[in-house]
């Protein structure tokens, strides 16, 4: 494969995988899902500019941090179209994850809390469960883990 060069307007798939480390087949899937866009050349082949490998890696981190695709989406639409972001940019747009990943935070939290014992009714332990949650009562507060969801 070649090598994206520094000073490298646009990037062949191959070229944004190898500098991304992302394989083409996802790329291609963040491209179908409106995360990233790409030019057609005459041959029909993919041009992406170079502010793509940005997005990418904030697609990546984004992920790890599970955030949802859809989610991810949004908050690039945010983003100047075809333009590398400014740190302003950038700031905006984190600002959008605040919220989100600290209700993240809290759950986990929460979960590494209560691992050990019952989350109410999900249900970790048949044998407490009637001790800790008697008749299912819990099922009136809805489905799933509702401890773990509704601290």
């Amino acid at each position: 494969m070649s090598q994206l060069a520094w000073n490298a307007k646009e990037a062949t798939v191959g070229e944004l995988a190898e500098r991304s480390g992302v394989a083409p087949s996802a790329l291609r899937f963040y491209e179908r899902e409106g995360l990233i866009t790409s030019r057609r050349t005459s041959g029909n082949q993919r041009r992406y500019s170079r502010d793509t490998l940005r997005r990418v890696a904030f697609i990546r981190t984004s992920q790890r941090l599970g955030i949802p695709l859809a989610m991810i989406r949004d908050v690039l639409a945010l983003l100047p179209a075809r333009s590398t972001p400014t740190e302003a940019d950038w700031a905006r747009i984190s600002e959008c994850w605040n919220r989100h990943l600290e209700d993240r935070i809290r759950t986990l939290q929460r979960l590494r809390d209560n691992l050990a014992d019952c989350i109410g009714c999900g249900c970790l332990s048949l044998e407490r469960c009637a001790l800790s949650n008697p008749g299912d009562e819990l099922a009136s507060h809805g489905a799933g883990p509702r401890r773990l969801i509704e601290e």
